[in-house]
């Protein structure tokens, strides 16, 4: 079976000389979610923006078959939807569903179309009601719910999202996994929440130092990286960090 993503030996050096990407293989295959674990730096981001083409390095990329190169792009980029950790970075227009209906207007799609498609992608996400309001009025979580409907407009194979817990209440993580969870396309998610990346992938890779060191379960490879945010247990009391006194002292 042809994979929706498959990369090969992907290099990439930043122009002041840095190393952010060292010889990375990785495959996604219909159906999957993935999580994209490690530490800043390591190259996690820079990866996922070589996938539609806004960062291009050394080596091969292939997107549901089609090649990584400048003939292919415009189709790629219908095929991957990038959804950023800041949503306001994607959120412009005046209204929500001027902002969802932009890149199909954008594509030359008739407005009558546009709009339609974008109350679709709204009610998707349960977000139709706020259709009339501006994005800068609405919470954080209602924010990433339309920048997802903004993509999902566009119809894409395949989902990747930056960091995309940032900013939400622990109500809000929640209502975004139920979401994603309900959403057809495979994802690949860039991010530091472990209980998030456990709720929703079945496999996670880890970046190490522009390199992927591990593939495998995610639960699996939180263990073997303590990858989980856990505090040492004292004589005095749980959950207290080695070397601090108890509580009055």
């Amino acid at each position: 079976m042809t994979p929706l993503i498959e990369v090969r030996d992907l290099r990439f050096r930043y122009d002041d000389g840095t190393l952010a990407l060292d010889g990375i293989d990785f495959r996604l295959d219909t159906g999957e979610s993935v999580a994209v674990l490690g530490a800043n730096g390591s190259g996690k981001t820079t990866f996922v923006l070589h996938l539609n083409g806004l960062l291009t390095g050394a080596g091969s990329i292939q997107v549901c078959g089609l090649a990584m190169e400048k003939r292919n792009m415009a189709t790629i980029r219908q095929k991957i939807g990038l959804v950023f950790q800041d949503s306001e970075a994607q959120l412009f227009m005046p209204t929500v569903l001027e902002d969802v209906a932009f890149g199909l207007l954008n594509r030359g799609m008739r407005a009558d179309e546009a709009s339609d498609r974008a109350r679709a992608a709204l009610a998707t996400v349960g977000m139709v009601s706020a259709e009339s309001r501006a994005p800068y009025h609405l919470s954080a979580g209602e924010k990433k719910r339309v920048a997802i409907a903004g993509i999902l407009a566009m119809e894409p194979e395949i989902l990747v999202l930056d960091e995309p817990t940032t900013f939400l209440d622990p109500p809000g993580q929640c209502a975004l996994a139920e979401l994603l969870m309900s959403l057809p396309q495979a994802k690949i998610l860039v991010t530091h929440d472990v209980p998030f990346a456990e709720a929703m992938c079945g496999r996670a890779v880890f970046f190490e130092k522009g390199k992927i060191a591990a593939d495998g379960d995610v639960g699996e490879i939180v263990e073997r990286f303590e990858w989980r945010f856990t505090l040492p247990v004292s004589a005095g009391g749980a959950g207290r960090p080695r070397g601090a006194s108890p509580p009055g002292k």
